[in-house]
């Protein structure tokens, strides 16, 4: 493994960002440097070219930059184009120019959401499918100009990720705090999914990381990373109420009908990880041990 290596972070100060930067499975040898919006605007071109001005030959992008506000990407298409779709081919393009290695993060509302229920792979979803919202339209997009103008990128899709540690807000910091709260919430029990812990996606993400530097060929294009398992919004809900010592029946099961949101979320996205086992890469572990780990976190700091 060269020791001139260097790895950018693209969306440094994100979810997955933090989890990238913080990792403890950084491939040794790698240099990293950690770009956040502050560094870098990649909806512009130029501004990608100056902030990526010293990649070369050999080094990797990782993009987990994304603009994930599901609900507003319906009241505002162009943001979410921006960066999901020409942001993501502004840094493909660039690091294509230098021949550089690409990570692009998708997710699982690339999918449309009449899917067939057993893990999606990723051949499942058809050069002609249309995502059910305006941000997996625009992620779907980004894949496309990802590929187009790099064709040797790696595009990981995961889906439902969490870090469950304030000041993260995500679903599982919200429901710690409403079992703390003594509150009873009617959470969504007909959509089920693969909860994935930021910092054991990161993890994976530095091994594929590892593989790419030290020149281990990786056929597929696009993989699935995920933890094992899977899950409804409400199955998560009790199994963090359980685990801070709150009753886990004080979460209500509703519909999607009775919880409406702006945009649709797919009904059923569990996420196979064949092609992330074929890639060689080890398995995440099961989204209930990862749990665990992050309200253990929580609870420490």
């Amino acid at each position: 493994m060269s020791s001139l290596t260097t790895v950018y972070v693209i969306g440094a100060a994100g979810q997955l960002g933090t989890a990238l930067l913080r990792s403890p499975a950084v491939p040794g040898g790698a240099t990293v440097r950690g770009l956040g919006s502050t560094d870098v605007d990649i909806t512009s071109a130029a501004s990608v070219d100056r902030a990526l001005a010293d990649l070369r030959a050999g080094d990797v992008v990782i993009n987990a930059a994304a603009f994930t506000d599901v609900d507003r990407a319906e009241t505002a298409p162009e943001d979410a184009y921006a960066v999901n779709a020409d942001g993501a081919g502004n840094l493909a393009r660039a690091a294509a120019r230098a021949a550089a290695e690409l990570i692009h993060v998708s997710t699982d509302y690339v999918f449309a959401s009449a899917a067939p229920h057993r893990p999606l792979e990723p051949d499942d979803l058809a050069d002609d499918a249309r995502a059910a919202t305006v941000y997996g339209s625009s992620k779907r997009a980004g894949e496309r100009a990802v590929l187009a103008a790099h064709p040797a990128a790696l595009i990981v899709r995961t889906a439902w990720v969490f870090t469950g540690v304030p000041p993260v807000r995500d679903f599982v910091t919200t429901m710690t705090r409403l079992a703390a709260d003594g509150a009873s919430p009617n959470v969504v029990d007909d959509q089920r999914g693969s909860p994935t812990y930021a910092p054991d996606l990161a993890a994976g993400l530095w091994e594929l990381t590892g593989h790419l530097i030290g020149g281990r060929s990786v056929e597929r294009r696009v993989l699935h990373g995920t933890n094992a398992g899977e899950a409804t919004w409400c199955d998560l809900a009790r199994a963090v109420f359980a685990a801070v010592g709150a009753d886990p029946d004080r979460v209500n099961p509703c519909t999607t009908a009775e919880f409406p949101r702006p945009a649709a979320r797919p009904a059923y996205s569990v996420l196979s990880n064949e092609s992330w086992l074929a890639a060689g890469l080890t398995p995440l572990r099961d989204w209930r041990a990862a749990l665990s780990d992050a309200l253990g976190a929580a609870r420490s700091g």
